[in-house]
């Protein structure tokens, strides 16, 4: 008789508890198992976003980023994670044609890398392809407002919610997802005053993740990358919490100077004739 294994990892459900109990769900990107496992203790979703096109591959948009790309990488994140719920974003091209592309790009997203849920970016008009993914046992987180993936429509990385429009077909966008089943809304790139109101509107029961949105929401989340202090520029909404581009360029730069002069590697980095382990 086989036996039921439970999960140590959070789920959706738990997310939504969050929101219920008001507590703030804490979200960061992670897209190798080294960096994973630093974070996992500490966050409650791991988004293994398609920003590391930018990150990792030094692409200039998320836009070529592959669905074979974002399965490698989740699979790494999920060997490095135990605890936070890991989501897969769905790259450009995977699930825009059709509803039932959209379902097998995501089945083969959680099938192949053991992730619990997918991100997908879009408002209204996507929301019956999120109804179509749920009601197929596709947990959908939703993503609203600046979605990097439609930067050429918007006319670059510009902050919405800013016009007498706006404000009314953001919350629409938003209620429509979360209406549609999403269990979360990441709201991105949006005026403080309508992200506040979103992440407040009743109607809108997903809970709602901000990057540069408001304080107001569900949670926040950042790219990793940037919170770290790694990448060269950082936008507006991100506070460094570390300085490592320094930290990794003094490292470096140290090593460098000691392999030149002859000083790195000493004795103790060396292995002698004696057989056996090195002494520490």
């Amino acid at each position: 008789m086989s036996q039921v294994v439970e999960s140590r990892r959070l789920t959706t459900l738990d997310i939504a508890r969050r929101k219920a109990d008001g507590g703030k769900i804490v979200a960061l990107t992670a897209c190798h198992a080294q960096m994973a496992r630093l974070i996992d203790p500490h966050c409650d979703i791991v988004l293994v976003g398609d920003s590391l096109g930018m990150v990792m591959h030094g692409l200039d948009s998320t836009l070529p980023v592959t669905l074979d790309m974002m399965i490698l990488q989740a699979q790494a994140v999920m060997r490095g994670t135990a605890r936070a719920l890991v989501v897969v974003d769905m790259p450009f091209g995977s699930y825009e044609a059709s509803r039932e592309q959209a379902f097998t790009s995501a089945a083969r997203i959680l099938k192949e890398t053991g992730a619990g849920a997918v991100k997908l970016e879009g408002g209204a008009h996507l929301a019956e392809t999120v109804a179509f993914l749920t009601r197929r046992g596709v947990p959908v987180m939703g993503h609203v407002g600046l979605t990097p993936q439609s930067i050429h429509t918007m006319g670059g990385f510009r902050v919405q919610g800013k016009g007498p429009d706006a404000p009314r077909l953001l919350l629409e966008d938003a209620r429509a997802i979360s209406e549609a089943g999403a269990f979360a809304i990441v709201l991105e790139g949006i005026v403080e005053p309508v992200a506040r109101a979103i992440a407040s509107a009743p109607e809108v029961t997903a809970a709602t993740i901000g990057i540069g949105a408001s304080p107001f929401c569900d949670g926040q989340i950042l790219v990793l990358e940037d919170m770290l202090g790694l990448s060269e520029r950082i936008p507006k909404f991100v506070r460094p919490f570390g300085r490592l581009r320094d930290e990794i360029d003094a490292a470096v730069r140290t090593y460098a100077d000691e392999v030149r002069s002859g000083r790195f590697p000493e004795e103790a980095h060396t292995y002698g004739e004696r057989r056996g382990p090195p002494q520490e």
